[in-house]
């Protein structure tokens, strides 16, 4: 087997898969982002709020299968 061919096995053949949730986490990023800092009353709130923005797929995740029994 030629060298080029051995590099090729290994790599995947689709490497653009999930491309499409980056746009859906950025979206829900911003919306979450306006809505928590909004809702601030002091600066540091506001920046508590930037943080949870960050990371509510985690508060989603968590709630979801709290819900569920989980």
């Amino acid at each position: 087997m030629s060298e080029e061919q051995n590099n090729n096995c290994c790599k995947p053949k689709y490497s653009d898969r999930g491309a499409s949730s980056g746009a859906v986490y950025g979206l829900g990023f911003i919306g979450a982002a306006v809505y928590f800092i909004s809702q601030a009353t002091t600066f540091w709130i506001g920046v508590l709020g930037f943080l949870k923005a960050i990371v509510w797929p985690a508060f989603l995740v968590y709630e979801a299968l709290k819900a569920l029994g989980a």
